[in-house]
């Protein structure tokens, strides 16, 4: 298992190697040659949002101009809360647009 600084949430994110193998499999073009990416992008977001059709997720995106003529890297945490405070990424993504979803908060 890996973890990721996350200041937003201020606590430490969690990737497991289930959820890593399902990002390589699922999104080849992110993993394994991005997985930097992923960690820039909880650790200095553009924006988080709430999940629209997961309500304990929260979006993390930012935009790389690098990433094939421009893309967003989307990075998905669920948070639990009780018994003790966990968060963990279930998936992570290349975008050219966002998915909708409540902004929670946004750079300036």
């Amino acid at each position: 298992m890996s973890r990721f600084s996350c200041p937003y949430l201020q606590e430490e994110v969690e990737l497991t190697e289930e959820r890593e193998r399902h990002i390589a499999e699922r999104h080849p073009d992110l993993l394994p040659e991005h997985r930097e990416r992923i960690a820039e992008t909880l650790a200095d977001p553009d924006q988080v949002r709430k999940s629209a059709r997961f309500g304990s997720a929260k979006l993390f995106s930012r935009w790389y101009t690098d990433l094939r003529e421009g893309k967003h890297v989307v990075v998905v945490v669920v948070s639990e809360r009780e018994p003790h405070a966990r968060h963990w990424i279930i998936t992570a993504y290349m975008a050219r647009k966002l998915a909708p979803g409540d902004m929670e908060w946004e750079r300036n």
